[in-house]
């Protein structure tokens, strides 16, 4: 498997793998995305800005991720315990349904801390919606810590804010 930038070549292959792992996520009800979000505009903007990357094997797009350094205007509300705010921000990790609990979301994590390790940043931070208790307890397995809760989008309840310190 490898990662690499995703290109506008990729976009068609990334909203199906969305797509997939959304329909994962409805049977076994996460109700965190659906089939307005995350959308081609957004993913397309993400490529533009050059920090949107991909998981392939085979020519087959398995995951993908954002890997920022925009944090939405609630994030200020948390005590975060990287307190130089020299972090990245992790968005839309999504897996393809059937390659789910194969370690795939864990090699792009790992690719998001030594991306972050080599900037020279301090922490990667992120959020997840309070019924992902597979995102959540992921998350805690890897090293992450549960800071507090966000309110990101009308008519849904909380996001849960998670912080990873990494070491320079």
């Amino acid at each position: 498997m490898i990662i690499r930038q995703a290109i506008h070549k990729d976009i068609d292959n990334i909203m199906e793998m969305y797509l997939s792992c959304v329909k994962g996520m409805l049977k076994i009800n996460i109700d965190q995305w659906n089939k307005t979000y995350p959308n081609r505009k957004i993913i397309s903007e993400d490529i533009n800005n050059k920090t949107y990357y991909i998981a392939i094997e085979k020519n087959q797009i398995l995951a993908g991720i954002n890997i920022d350094q925009i944090q939405d205007k609630t994030y200020l509300a948390i005590k975060w315990a990287d307190q130089e705010n020299k972090f990245m921000v992790v968005h839309r990790l999504a897996v393809l349904e059937n390659y789910w609990s194969k370690g795939i979301g864990k090699k792009l994590m790992d690719f998001a801390e030594k991306l972050a390790f080599k900037k020279r940043l301090n922490s990667i931070r992120l959020d997840t919606y309070n019924s992902n208790k597979k995102a959540i307890t992921f998350y805690k397995n890897i090293g992450y810590t549960q800071l507090g809760e966000i309110f990101l989008k009308p008519n849904k309840n909380e996001y849960y804010c998670f912080e990873k310190l990494i070491n320079n």
